[in-house]
């Protein structure tokens, strides 16, 4: 199935062997950059190669990886989120097509001094790759190899493409790492970031391979919801919609007067510098006949007040039309 802009896939990524053997005498071991679970319906089954399929493939070689080392110019293709909670994650954006500049290769250096000396008991490979595991990965696994290990060029660059399975294709990178000058080592014994842990969770990955990825991802979606959701259970359901919340305690309260201009403060009895005073023998203002239809005024912090109708014989009859016991 050929890439093309439209699926996402990077161009030429098929055209690449997912996966390089170890380089000989070092932790370094090369592939290209693995896809999440969006691109797999953009590939054919033999085609597939995501985070999981590369913890697979190298479980199959009795082989552990430690660290992954990004130098792709995006995160599109995959995040921390969709590494398994084994892996250390490391991004260091590098541009192609242009030789690494001098920070770049200094912070590669510091992310692979780091993880051999955390690593110094255990025998886990630093997995590095760019979009085809080729150019920039080739350039700066060569270029440590030649200014830290001390390896001639030529031999570093040999053995990177045998190890590989492909060779080198940018000159310029090739004319840097054979004529170009030794980049300095000073400061590489202090990390500038610390790897990050992948979050995906291996021990919910026991279906099978086709499906590993698509169950982290149901559980992150799971989690983000659960984490989110609010303490409320309207009609004994828990709410899965956070933005709702039980409604605010509504009461009914008189419309607040405003102060009355200093001139008339007179007619205001009960009003102080500190405002009207509230009491059930000293109320606001006369206010308005009734606040709602039909219902007359009452005063919210009083006691409701008594009957107004005087009981007896007097009272008006409650049927119009009956006037005494019998009914006409």
């Amino acid at each position: 199935m050929a890439p093309n802009k439209k699926n996402g896939v990077p161009d030429r990524w098929t055209d690449y062997t997912s996966l390089g053997k170890r380089i000989p005498g070092t932790r370094f071991i090369a592939f290209k950059v693995p896809l999440k679970q969006s691109f797999r319906r953009h590939l054919s089954e033999s085609e597939v190669f995501g985070p999981f399929d590369l913890v697979r493939l190298l479980e199959k070689e009795r082989q552990q990886l430690g660290l992954i080392i990004d130098l792709t110019f995006t995160t599109r293709y995959y995040r921390a989120e969709d590494l398994p909670d084994t892996l250390y994650y490391m991004k260091i954006f590098t541009a192609g097509h242009e030789v690494p500049n001098d920070a770049t290769i200094l912070s590669f250096k510091k992310a692979v001094r780091h993880f051999l000396h955390d690593n110094a008991s255990n025998d886990k490979l630093i997995g590095v790759h760019c979009t085809h595991g080729l150019n920039r990965t080739g350039y700066l696994i060569c270029r440590y190899l030649i200014d830290v290990d001390g390896m001639m060029p030529q031999k570093a660059i040999n053995l990177f493409n045998e190890s590989r399975g492909h060779s080198i294709e940018r000159q310029n990178y090739l004319q840097d790492l054979t004529t170009g000058p030794k980049r300095s080592n000073n400061g590489m014994d202090e990390p500038d970031q610390e790897p990050v842990r992948g979050l995906a969770n291996l021990a919910l990955n026991e279906a099978p391979s086709h499906q590993r990825e698509l169950n982290n991802y149901n559980q992150r979606s799971y989690e983000r919801h659960r984490d989110n959701r609010e303490d409320f259970f309207p009609f004994h359901q828990r709410n899965s919609m956070p933005r709702f919340g039980p409604p605010e305690h509504q009461s009914f309260r008189p419309p607040p007067f405003t102060h009355p201009p200093p001139e008339r403060r007179s007619y205001y009895p009960n009003q102080s510098l500190s405002g009207f005073h509230c009491s059930p023998s000293n109320q606001y203002p006369p206010p308005f006949p009734s606040y709602r239809f039909g219902e007359p005024y009452h005063h919210p912090y009083l006691p409701a007040p008594e009957p107004t109708r005087p009981p007896g014989s007097h009272r008006k009859h409650r049927h119009r039309y009956r006037k005494d016991k019998t009914h006409r």
